[in-house]
Parts: structure tokens; sequence; C-alpha cells
């Protein structure tokens, strides 16, 4: 398809042609949007969904069913109405009907709804091959429809199925559709791509005709996603004179979905210069309300609701964000009720993390902040990445480490954990200059390393401490591929201290903070030696390490 099918109509006569400078959102996540598969809303789902579009988002127009569909699909849709005639938003909520009166008219009706948006054939080819009928008896059946839906106090809106292939393959029915639609009592005719065939050009070129051939009728654009070029598509729809635009939250829909509102309220407010009552900031939350509701989770680096969008990971974007903003550009987060991110990474760098450190005020000294990157690149390079909630945590751990001499280093393993067989540790210490060895097998991986570093104090005539609680958890909020950390409460003759260890794996976390236990009580065993009181308090104080 190229650029020019319309001969006599150029471009510069297209753009700038619609006087009006608002566009309406139709907002069909409950109809079209339903329609992804294995995604269904229960009718108490649909009903706080459309609470949140009309009153916290303010879209202009809800679609909220398909007429004759089910009678869950009737319970939601007067749970709808219900709630929006109360509200005074009734005239706001719509549902898709079929030409067949007066069925779809009844339905709607006793749904208590106002709005029908009737679904007629855009293209020859879905009328010849589908319902088997001529322009001629689809036409008189079309306008019979909508008679009977004013009669019963009903507004309509058209939908043109296929419209994109009509325009294509049948234009002059296409074109011929429209003129019959614009001389009935229609309030807005619908234009949807239904295939997601269409690029830009063509949205310009078939759209633009339209527009120039009927100025005054309002015509909304329903774009699918099946090439990636959605929200391109609606971009130039809006330019070239669409008065509204169809979208669904996190873009479902049928096949690869329909244009995202997310991302196509960002697109129009800033690409062009038409008005939106859009409430942007209540976008993420809806967005997330949307993915529990659907069970189809949005993927990390999907624009504007993406985990991963306003999250920067390297380092040398965080030292420009400190250096007057430099990786910031109008898609700010705090326009989505979101905010900015510095993840932490083997990618990290010391700007990073001071972004994050100044969120949670923290300051640490130089070579604090040197030993806390190397944790946090180290850890990066096992998995994916940290995040702030996890920063206390590595933080604390570094600290810890700074104040415990290193005496003795759990210097090599070997863990064999096999079905049907006990696990076995094969273990190698370094006590000061000296390395000692033991084998040993208990009941799990970590109770395996406890017997085998036990044989080897015992060889040595040394006391281990006894082991009174063991808790492995994850930071709240944070990530179990970054790491998970061990706390051990020991006691040492009635003294209770506490070791923590941290790693992505937790049985290496166990054996970080059992190793933190060892060059605990060696330093404790030196100070008895110089000081004939107790340095650390009362016996029974917990000590935390």
């Amino acid at each position: 398809m190229k650029v020019g099918y319309f001969k006599g109509l150029r471009n510069d006569e297209l753009i700038g042609m619609r006087r009006e400078k608002n566009i309406e959102i139709m907002d069909t996540t409950l109809r079209d949007g339903e329609q992804t598969s294995g995604v269904s809303f229960l009718p108490s789902e649909k009903l706080q969904i459309a609470k949140l579009l009309l009153e916290e988002l303010r879209v202009d127009r809800i679609e909220v069913a398909s007429a004759r569909v089910s009678e869950g699909e009737l319970e939601g849709v007067k749970k709808i109405t219900h709630w929006a005639a109360e509200k005074g938003y009734l005239d706001r909520v719509e549902v898709l009907g079929f030409v067949d009166t007066p069925k779809s008219v009844d339905w709607i009706v006793d749904a208590g709804a106002k709005v029908l948006n009737l679904l007629t054939k855009g293209s020859l080819n879905h009328l010849t091959h589908q319902l088997k009928k001529t322009p001629e008896t689809h036409f008189e059946e079309i306008a019979t429809c909508i008679r009977y839906a004013q009669a019963h106090g009903i507004e309509v809106n058209v939908y043109l199925e296929d419209w994109s292939n009509g325009m294509r393959n049948s234009k002059d029915y296409a074109m011929s559709m429209i003129r019959f639609l614009s001389e009935l009592p229609v309030k807005r005719i619908m234009l949807p791509d239904t295939l997601g065939l269409l690029c830009p050009s063509e949205v310009t070129e078939f759209l633009g005709y339209i527009c120039k051939s009927f100025p005054e009728v309002h015509f909304d654009f329903h774009a699918h996603n099946d090439y990636d070029l959605s929200v391109a598509n609606v971009l130039n729809a809006v330019n070239i004179g669409a008065r509204g635009i169809h979208t669904t939250v996190n873009g479902l829909g049928e096949r690869t979905g329909n244009a995202p509102l997310e991302s196509v309220v960002a697109v129009i407010k800033d690409f062009t210069d038409f008005s939106l009552n859009i409430n942007e900031s209540k976008i993420y939350r809806i967005s997330k309300l949307i993915e529990q509701f659907s069970g189809l989770r949005i993927p990390a680096n999907k624009p504007v609701v993406g985990e991963n969008v306003f999250t920067q990971t390297a380092g040398v974007h965080a030292d420009g964000d400190n250096k007057k903003n430099l990786y910031f550009s109008d898609l700010l987060p705090e326009r989505f009720g979101r905010t900015r991110k510095y993840a932490l990474g083997k990618t990290s760098g010391k700007a990073n993390i001071l972004k994050n450190l100044v969120e949670l005020g923290i300051s640490l000294e130089p070579d604090e902040l040197a030993k806390v990157t190397q944790k946090i690149i180290e850890l990066g390079d096992k998995k994916e990445r940290v995040t702030t909630e996890d920063l206390p945590y590595i933080i604390s751990d570094v600290l810890q480490n700074n104040s415990i001499h290193r005496d003795i280093v759990i210097d090599g393993y070997h863990m064999v954990h096999s079905k049907g067989l006990k696990p076995s540790v094969q273990l190698r210490i370094k006590m000061y200059s000296e390395f000692y060895e033991q084998n040993a097998s208990g009941d799990g991986q970590y109770d395996s390393f406890m017997k085998a570093l036990k044989k080897i104090y015992k060889s040595l005539d040394k006391e281990l401490p006894k082991l009174t609680d063991f808790q492995i958890s994850i930071p709240p909020g944070g990530k179990t591929d970054a790491f998970v950390e061990c706390v051990i409460t020991w006691d040492l003759g009635g003294r209770i201290f506490k070791t923590k260890g941290l790693d992505s794996d937790q049985t290496i976390a166990a054996m970080k903070a059992t190793e933190k236990m060892l060059n605990i009580i060696e330093q404790i065993k030196k100070s008895n030696k110089t000081e004939k009181k107790n340095p650390y308090g009362n016996e029974y104080s917990p000590i935390a390490w």
C-alpha cells in the first residue's frame, strides 16, 4: 500500500483540519480487553474497574460489554449502570450491540444502559462472505436498528468492522457506508483497524480523506497492535482529524491487544497540542489493578507502567542526573503516580548508590561506601539486581564485617545433596595460619556443615556456642534473586548474641553468619585474657553482629 492512494489529497491539506482541541478517550478494557485469551472479569471486578476509569482516571467513556453474551455479562452491566445512574455517568457507559433488531437493543434496555455501539460491516469482504448480504440490505437493517434504539431512548454510535481493509480493498463501499450513516441520528462513527494491519502513513491517508469529506462528523479511531504500530497510528489519527481514540489498560485485547491507554495518553500529551481529560497520576494504580484482575503480568520494560521504565541502572546515568538531570525527559514518573529509582547491580557506580542512600537518609564514610559498592557488584555478578529495600541490609552487613577481625575463615567447602542420600559436606577452615579439614553428613546442608565444624573444633579441644534460633528471610520488598538474610542466635555460656549473613544462597548466608560467630568467640576469649570483667557488659546482654 503506497502513500498517495487517494489522488489529489495532499498531507499539507490534511494536517490541522480539525477544530476541536480536546480528544475523547473511550476505554474498552471491559469489552475488547476482556477478549484477551484467558481473561474474564467477575461482575464485581467490572464494577471496580468502571469506577476507577470514570471517577479517578476520568476517561470520557467506557465500553463495558457485548450484548447477549451471557447472564454473567448482564449482571456485570447492571451493576455498572446502577452505580453510573446514581453518579450521573450513565451517558458515558456504552455496550456493543449487533444489527439484530430488536434483540441487542432489548438486552441493553434490560441492562439499564443508554448507549449502543452498533457493530456493522466496514468492508465489502466481510459483508459478502460473513453476512452474505448486499449493501442495500445491510443499510436498511442498520437504519431499522437505529430507529428502534431511538424509540427506546438509546443513543447510537456505529462501528465499521474491518474498516481498514474496507479502505484498502473496497473504498467505494466504505465511503458509501459513512455517507449513509452521516445522514442518520448517529453520534459517532467509529473506525477500527480490526486486524491491526495499517501503518501510520495509511492512517493519515485514509482518515484524512474521510475527515475532509465529512468535516462535521465525529470519528473515533480504534487501533490494534499486531505490528506494534497502534500508538504511532493513534498519533497520526489525532493529528489528521480523529476526535476520539479507543484504548485498553495495559494494551489488553485480542491477539496482540489494543492501543494501550497509558502510552496513548503520554503520546497525545507530549507530541500534540490537543488536550485530554485524563488524570495521569491514576494510570499506574489502575494498571496494577488490571494486572491483578486479569492475571496477566505487566512486562518489566512496558512503557509508562513497567517496573523498569523509571529505573536507572547504569551508574553514569545516575551521575548525569546528579549533574543537572541530564538523563531526564518529559516522561517524568511523577506524572503517572510513580517515582524514579536507581537500580543497584553490577553496573552501579557510587552515584547510583548515593542516590539511594539520600532517599534512605543514610550517610557513609568514603571507605564504607567503597565496600558497599563492591558488595553490590558481587551480588550483581551472581544474580540480576539489588533493590533499594535490600540496601540497608547490605550496609548493616558491611559495617558489621568491619568491626570483626577475621582470624578464622571458611577457606573451602564441597557440598553434596542427592535424592535418597543424606547431604554431606567437606569443609576446610583457616584458623590464623593453620588449615583444618573434616567431612560430615547430616539432615541438611547446613546441619552437615555444622557437624564438620564441630569435628574440627573438637579436635582442637575448643567449644562452640549453642545455636538457639535460626531465621532465613528476604528484605521486605526485596528480591529473592538478589540475596537472603540469615540471622542466627547463639548462646555462649549464657552470653546471648546474634550474627547475620547475606548471600544469594541461604546455606552460604548461614555459613557466613557462622563464620562471624567463630571470630566473635575468638575476640571474646582474647578480651577475657586481658580483662577481668566482661567487656561486653552484662553477660546476658544480647549482642548483634
